[in-house]
């Protein structure tokens, strides 16, 4: 190797051993809420770092942004305390937060060389949704109300809804819930708009989700205590975590600063009023988490 060459092979080694080299793969799964806490993260990891970010929003379902993330093909998304422990680890659903997290950090660590990172603040729970018309009428508050009228009503869930441990057959069992006919399986962002326009009676939604408020759609409460706790945080690779320490401390910069009202107001802003999404994660960013001095690139 001639000298003229030392310089650049130097330059190189150095990045490489500072992850300079390192392109951050940012995925989510395929509704709204997802694709902002995605663009916040890969937002942040700008503002932060010097790292790429390459970003694949509504890349699918659960299941799917977990095998990516297990395989290589991704490095980051956001996931939910709750749905990593029924539905990827298929353990019971368990009521405690604390104890939920501290179970699926240590065995996704274990089982996939996985790293969560720390809470973001709101509590996604499953929210079982009808009109606010019935609710009204019937006077509907709890699951345990509707279990009365469900022979004649017609329900509509999500596709992971149907198959998971803590999803329909769950529910069912635990408040006595009969439909007149088969539960419709559909896309999960159709069954708002299917509740609201007569075509089903009941629906599990997203309990921050800005369209509940929108279509006067009415959550009624879990009284049997059914549903584990599905706190936001997220998930990264620890093969990149070691090469890029700076990453976990972006990140934890995010901790805790979502309550559930704030997530539901940002999905209304992207769902209903229709706002850029970059912009409404930009904004946020500016006034909850601040730019200090040398922090941003």
């Amino acid at each position: 190797m001639s000298d003229a060459r030392w310089p650049f092979v130097l330059a190189l080694a150095a990045l490489a051993a500072c992850g300079g080299t390192d392109r951050v793969v940012v995925v989510s799964k395929n509704f709204t809420e997802q694709t902002i806490l995605a663009e916040l993260v890969a937002q942040q990891l700008e503002r932060r770092t010097e790292l790429a970010v390459e970003r694949r929003f509504f890349l699918g379902g659960t299941f799917v942004c977990h095998r990516a993330l297990v395989s290589g093909e991704a490095d980051i998304y956001v996931e939910y305390t709750g749905t990593a422990l029924t539905a990827i680890l298929e353990k019971p659903p368990l009521n405690d937060p604390e104890a939920v997290y501290d179970t699926v950090s240590r065995v996704y660590g274990e089982r996939f060389d996985l790293v969560w990172g720390e809470p973001l603040g709101f509590d996604n729970t499953f929210a079982i949704l009808v009109r606010g018309d019935d609710a009204r009428r019937l006077g509907l508050e709890t699951i345990s109300d509707v279990a009365a009228y469900t022979p004649d009503w017609r329900a509509g869930f999500g596709y992971e809804f149907m198959e998971r441990e803590d999803g329909f057959p769950g529910l069912a069992e635990a408040y006595g819930l009969e439909f007149a006919e088969p539960s419709r399986t559909m896309d999960l962002g159709l069954t708002y708009r299917a509740l609201a326009d007569g075509q089903v009676d009941l629906i599990a939604g997203n309990s921050t989700d800005g369209l509940i408020a929108a279509l006067d759609l009415v959550q009624l409460e879990d009284d049997r205590s059914y549903f584990p706790p599905y706190e936001a945080a997220p998930v990264i690779g620890a093969e990149l975590l070691s090469r890029n320490p700076e990453i976990e401390a972006a990140l934890d910069e995010l901790g805790g600063r979502i309550s559930d009202d704030e997530m539901r107001r940002l999905n209304y802003l992207v769902d209903v009023e229709h706002r850029d999404l970059a912009a409404v994660v930009r904004a946020w960013l500016e006034e909850n988490v601040p730019s200090t001095a040398g922090a941003d690139r």
